[in-house]
């Protein structure tokens, strides 16, 4: 997380605190029941069992502590320095490796860790630094059905560590070849793969037909208001309507009709330039609102491959930052690029479909002093034709978010002609507002907030929480805003508290919930709360405690609701448990009560990495999840910090079996209760 390859969690110190603000908070937040009885949908209601509105309300309002039946199992302590390379899970459960980077996904060989790896080979091997993913059952009716026994597990792969992928400590200085662009293209992307229960255990399906990755050469179609639009024109594409790749895959979604939402997310590091080429032609207003550089974030990859070298194709990273939707049950379909939701660094898509079947899609866009926005699709989803559902998030009113501090919040169209978006203000079309939907939200005035992250609605409220990581520019001085023209450069705002983001020196982040007006998903309001401050309650800085109702935890990033309502809250922080951390130890995969705030730590992990992705069978008796680039930030070798998952430290390896630990490897473990029940029961 902390590496420049994956850059956002630059914390530094800062003393002052603003407890105005927090009183604010407490005194004009909605209290739980006012906040479920003002914006409870009435289908949400009925789904409950309620003889009548103010029944169900009532019986809604006085209800147990919580809903789930709370949360049946013991902490694990926090995985302090020295760390544990391995990952612990509570008694009574076991986590066993399912598929790590390099892993064939056909009958050929796995990859050979201790070798480097080739485009050929990571083409037919599950891909580096997974992310976020979602399992899709095969059809099933009733308990025990062969959905929860065979699936596709579908998994983004976010980023990679060039020095693993060649097996060179000196990448900065090495020669730069486009063999090695492609092989670093290839191991990004998606992976498709299909597993299965045997014997009880959970295993990769070889060979399977929907067996498939999905690379940053992949051709993809580009849909929406920025189709053909000439700032997506290149020299290779003059429609503008075919994008070689998705990169940077971060969180993800997935829709009621079956299909999975890759979201681009920090697509700016894989473009450079050279130095003269800059001073020729500086950096435009546009490309400095989202993070272009010279260098990039190091990968190099301008310097043997034209198209990353934003001078030579200057309209190359508009093809980037886009939600991407992939059909997993067909492996010949394109990948569409759905430009309608906007183009900013995606974190994640979560699709809630309403009570009258409009469909509505929530995203963050992960920097500093960010938004958060909303998709209402035009059409309504059809649960009886899933044809008629292909195009759904091609139209439909894009809006963004503003949070006031009374609890109340506004949803503002971004739609162009309307508040600002016009030619005089550098808006020719609905195109160019996706295109710059930074600038777009800068102009109409929303609330910058503290990296929204990745999004989860409850199952029945419909209410969307949303993780809030950190930000270390909140409160610090001199205050500043983006600015309206959209010519801040990306993250270098300092904005003041506000009663949605509290703290100043945010380090440890915290998680917000709202509920659009009256239930309805299209509402152009919302009513919304501080879940949780996260935070270490050991620190002598009161700001920095947090407000959780029992074990500690920073840096929120992954959040998932079950089907019986548990949230599931994963963590990016440094993970080596040093610093801010020495108390809250390593990164971890929580749960929390959404009803009492209860949360208790279910996951820590090995050193140095991320945990990241979480999904589950139907049945909730198999949990997938995801740990990212394990041994992070390691020095002259590649095993410094960690040998997971190889060692055999943590029970069985990968089925690679390698005698001899090369490298650590992104991995995805299945998590099973040993008396067979559900996950957190």
């Amino acid at each position: 997380m902390s590496s420049p390859l994956h850059p956002d969690n630059d914390l530094t110190i800062n003393p002052s605190g603003n407890p105005a603000i927090a009183d604010l908070i407490e005194q004009r937040k909605l209290s739980r029941r006012g906040f479920l009885k003002g914006s409870f949908g009435a289908t949400a209601i009925a789904a409950l069992g309620g003889s009548t509105l103010a029944d169900s309300l009532s019986n809604l309002a006085h209800a147990a502590p919580s809903p789930i039946g709370g949360i049946g199992f013991t902490s694990v302590p926090a995985n302090i320095a020295p760390m544990t390379d391995a990952i612990t899970v509570p008694p009574g459960y076991t986590a066993r490796v399912l598929i790590s980077w390099g892993d064939s996904l056909t009958n050929a060989p796995h990859w050979d860790p201790s070798t480097p790896m080739t485009e050929a080979v990571q083409l037919r091997t599950y891909g580096a630094h997974t992310d976020g993913m979602h399992y899709f059952p095969f059809p099933s009716t009733g308990a025990g059905g062969l959905g929860n026994t065979r699936g596709l597990l579908v998994a983004n792969h976010e980023y990679v560590d060039p020095g693993l992928v060649h097996n060179t400590t000196t990448y900065s200085t090495d020669a730069m070849t486009l063999d090695w662009v492609n092989t670093q293209l290839a191991a990004h992307g998606v992976s498709v793969v299909e597993v299965q229960e045997r014997n009880g255990e959970f295993g990769v399906r070889r060979p399977s037909a929907f067996n498939r990755r999905i690379t940053g050469k992949t051709a993809c179609t580009v849909t929406g208001p920025a189709s053909g639009h000439p700032m997506l024109r290149t020299a290779a594409d003059a429609s503008g309507t075919q994008v070689l790749g998705t990169l940077n895959n971060c969180a993800h979604g997935h829709t009621p009709w079956g299909t999975y939402l890759a979201c681009e997310e920090n697509f700016n590091g894989y473009f450079g330039s050279s130095a003269a080429a800059l001073a020729a032609a500086p950096l435009t207003a546009h490309e400095r609102r989202y993070g272009m550089a010279q260098g990039g974030f190091g990968y190099r990859w301008h310097e043997a491959e034209p198209r990353f070298d934003f001078r030579a194709t200057p309209n190359e990273p508009n093809r980037f930052g886009w939600v991407v939707e992939i059909d997993p049950w067909n492996p010949n379909s394109t990948p569409m690029k759905r430009t309608a939701l906007g183009r900013f660094k995606h974190e994640s898509a979560g699709v809630v479909v309403g009570s009258d079947n409009k469909v509505a899609v929530y995203m963050g866009d992960d920097e500093r002093n960010e938004y958060v926005y909303k998709f209402v699709c035009a059409k309504r989803f059809d649960a009886k034709n899933r044809a008629a559902n292909r195009d759904l998030l091609d139209s439909g009113t894009l809006y963004v978010a503003r949070f006031n501090g009374d609890g109340s919040g506004v949803w503002l169209p971004l739609v162009w002609g309307q508040n600002g978006l016009t030619s005089e203000n550098g808006f020719a079309d609905q195109g160019e507002v996706v295109i710059k939907c930074r600038q777009a939200a800068d102009r109409v005035g929303a609330t910058m907030m503290d990296r929204p992250e990745w999004v989860a609605v409850h199952p029945t409220t419909r209410e969307v929480y949303l993780t809030l990581t950190n930000n270390n520019r909140r409160g610090t001085n001199p205050a500043s805003s983006n600015n309206v023209d959209g010519t801040t450069t990306a993250a270098s705002a300092r904005p003041a508290v506000d009663a949605a983001n509290p703290r100043p020196d945010n380090r440890y982040g915290h998680i917000i919930r709202w509920r659009d007006t009256g239930g309805d998903v299209g509402a152009t309001s919302f009513e919304w709360d501080i879940f949780a401050e996260c935070g270490d309650s050991l620190s002598p800085v009161a700001h920095l405690q947090g407000n959780i109702n029992g074990d500690d935890y920073g840096a929120p990033d992954g959040l998932w609701f079950d089907n019986d309502g548990r949230l599931w809250i994963q963590t990016d922080q440094a993970g080596n448990a040093l610093g801010d951390w020495a108390n809250i130890g390593g990164n971890v995969m929580m749960c929390a009560d959404p009803a009492t705030g209860e949360t208790r730590r279910f996951l820590t992990s090995p050193r140095n990495c991320e945990v990241t992705g979480v999904t589950s069978t139907p049945d909730g008796k198999s949990m997938f999840v995801g740990i990212q680039h394990p041994g992070e930030d390691w020095s002259g070798s590649f095993t410094a910090n960690s040998t997971w998952p190889d060692s055999g430290v943590n029970g069985p390896t990968t089925a690679s079996g390698m005698g001899e630990v090369a490298k650590p490897r992104s991995s995805v473990v299945v998590i099973t209760k040993d008396d067979g029940g559900v996950i957190g029961s």
